[in-house]
C-alpha cells in the first residue's frame, strides 16, 4: 500500500529522476537537465511541479493520519562531475539581445519560487538536503544553499563566477548566505568570483558534511542517521535559524528584480563572455552524454 502510493510521485518528469525509499523516508530527486547542466526552464517547471506534489501529499498524510512517510528530500544531479552550472545563460543572452525583459523576469520569478519553496520546506515538516557530487556554480550553489543541509564530496568546487560577465547571483544567494556569514564576507565572495573547495566551505559553516569522492549517497545515509538520533533538537534549531534569520519571498523577489535590471543593462562584450560560457557548457554536456526524458531510477547516480 505504502509503496504503490508513493511510487506515483516518481513519474512523469522530463528533467528529473526521482525515487522514494520507504525504509528511510527519503525522497531522492536528481536533476537531469538538457541540453546543458543548468537550470533550464523545463527543469524549473519540473521542480516546481514536484515540490507542489510533495507539499500536497505530506499535507494530506498529516491530515488523515497525523504523519507522513516522506521525511527527507535529497537533491542531487543525475550526471557525474556536475551538480549544476547555474542559470540558463543561453536564455539570458537571448533575452538581453532581444530586449525581452518580460521573458527574463518570468524565468527569474520561477527560479525564486522554486528556491523559496525548498528554503521554506514547502510549508510541511520535511528536511531538505543537497548532495553535491559535482561542481555547483552560480545558481547551482544557490540551489544547494536553499536546503537545510549540504553534504558534499571532497573534490567538488562551489562558488559564484557571475562577476566574470559583470553580474551577481540573484536567485537567493545573498539571502541564504546572510543566515551564516556577515555582509562583508558575502560581498567579498560574490565580487571576487572565487571558486571554493568543499573543505573551505565546511570551515566557513556552509557545508555540513564532507565525504570522499564516490561515497556521497552513503554519507547522506549516515548524516540522516545522525539527524534521527537528535531529531527533536535538530528540528528546533532549524526553526530557530529561520526565525532569527528569516528569508521572505518578497525579499528574494525584490533582489530578483534588481538582477533582471542589471542583466538587461549588460554590454555586448559581457554578453560575449556569457556566450563563450554557453559553448563551454555545451562541450561539457556532450562529454556527460546528457539526454532528455530520462526517467530510470538508478541507485548510483551522481
Amino acid at each position: 500500500m505504502l509503496e504503490s502510493k508513493y511510487s506515483s510521485l516518481t513519474q512523469f518528469y522530463d528533467q528529473l529522476v526521482t525515487e522514494f525509499d520507504d525504509e528511510t523516508g527519503v525522497m531522492w530527486c536528481y536533476m537531469n537537465p538538457c541540453p546543458r547542466p543548468c537550470f533550464t526552464p523545463q527543469l524549473l517547471n519540473d521542480l516546481s511541479r514536484f515540490l507542489q506534489v510533495i507539499r500536497n501529499t505530506v499535507s494530506s498524510d498529516i491530515r488523515s493520519r497525523g504523519s507522513s512517510a516522506i521525511k527527507y528530500i535529497v537533491f542531487g544531479s543525475h550526471k557525474p562531475g556536475v551538480f549544476s552550472l547555474g542559470g540558463d545563460l543561453s536564455l539570458f543572452t537571448e533575452c538581453i539581445t532581444n530586449l525581452d525583459k518580460d521573458r527574463l523576469s518570468d524565468y527569474m520569478r520561477l527560479s525564486i519560487e522554486v528556491m523559496y519553496s525548498i528554503y521554506s520546506n514547502m510549508d510541511v515538516p520535511i528536511i531538505t538536503i543537497s548532495l553535491i557530487r559535482g561542481n555547483a556554480l552560480g545558481a547551482g550553489f544557490e540551489g544547494a544553499l536553499s536546503c537545510d543541509y549540504i553534504v558534499s564530496e571532497r573534490n567538488v568546487q562551489l562558488g559564484f563566477p557571475e562577476v566574470l560577465f559583470n553580474m551577481f547571483p540573484g536567485m537567493g544567494a545573498y539571502s541564504f548566505l546572510a543566515r551564516r556569514l556577515n555582509p562583508a564576507r558575502i560581498e567579498r565572495m560574490i565580487l571576487n568570483g572565487r571558486i571554493y573547495t568543499a573543505e573551505e566551505l565546511y570551515d566557513m559553516g556552509l557545508v555540513d558534511a564532507i565525504t570522499e569522492d564516490g561515497h556521497g549517497a552513503n554519507e547522506v545515509g549516515e548524516f540522516i542517521r545522525k539527524l534521527e538520533k537528535s531529531k527533536n533538537t535538530r528540528k528546533a534549531l532549524l526553526r530557530i535559524r529561520n526565525r532569527v534569520h528569516p528569508v521572505t519571498f518578497e525579499e528574494m523577489l525584490d533582489i530578483g528584480k534588481i538582477w533582471v535590471d542589471s542583466a538587461m543593462a549588460l554590454e555586448p562584450r559581457e554578453i560575449k563572455v556569457m556566450q563563450r560560457l554557453v559553448r563551454s557548457q555545451d562541450r561539457m554536456a556532450k562529454s556527460l552524454a546528457i539526454v532528455p526524458g530520462a526517467n530510470v531510477h538508478e541507485k548510483n547516480v551522481s
